[in-house]
């Protein structure tokens, strides 16, 4: 291989390693997690946000213990107070929910809930530092998304 295509080969792999450098960054950029859970039932583990695309995925932490009681769901609270009750945390078979794709109508989440339907009552619940905007709050951000009523 001559100078010159020597040459080239590594100003090719240098531009491949910045790129996969930035992207590995901008990945990492998307992924923000919440302090420890905390409260009578749920007090261990942490929620972490992610995105897919245009899909926010909300995910606990290994060490997160989904409570026994008869129906632990997801619950999501808002900048604004708003409380959103979503899947349960534990479903037929012994299956578990330990992952969520939040709803477009849910904008922004600042603090991930662990709720008893049957009993009516928070078992935990953990915060973000600051409320992370989801895909479908940017858009509502931008106006780049028609709002019905």
């Amino acid at each position: 291989m001559s100078a010159k295509g020597s040459l080239k080969l590594g100003l090719l792999s240098m531009v491949v390693a910045a790129g996969l450098f930035t992207a590995a960054n901008g990945f990492a950029a998307d992924a923000h997690t919440t302090t420890k859970f905390e409260g009578v039932k749920a007090n261990v583990g942490t929620a972490s946000h992610s995105r897919q695309g245009n899909t926010d995925i909300l995910t606990v932490s290994d060490d997160y213990k989904i409570p026994e009681t008869p129906a632990p769901h997801w619950q999501v609270v808002d900048s604004k107070g708003n409380v959103y009750l979503l899947n349960q945390q534990r479903i037929k078979d012994g299956k578990t929910n330990r992952k969520i794709a939040l709803p477009p109508y849910i904008h922004d989440v600042a603090k991930v809930q662990t709720w008893c339907s049957f009993a009516e009552a928070l078992l935990g619940e953990a915060s973000f530092a600051s409320p992370i905007v989801t895909a479908s709050g940017e858009l509502t951000n931008t106006g780049n998304m028609a709002m019905s009523r």
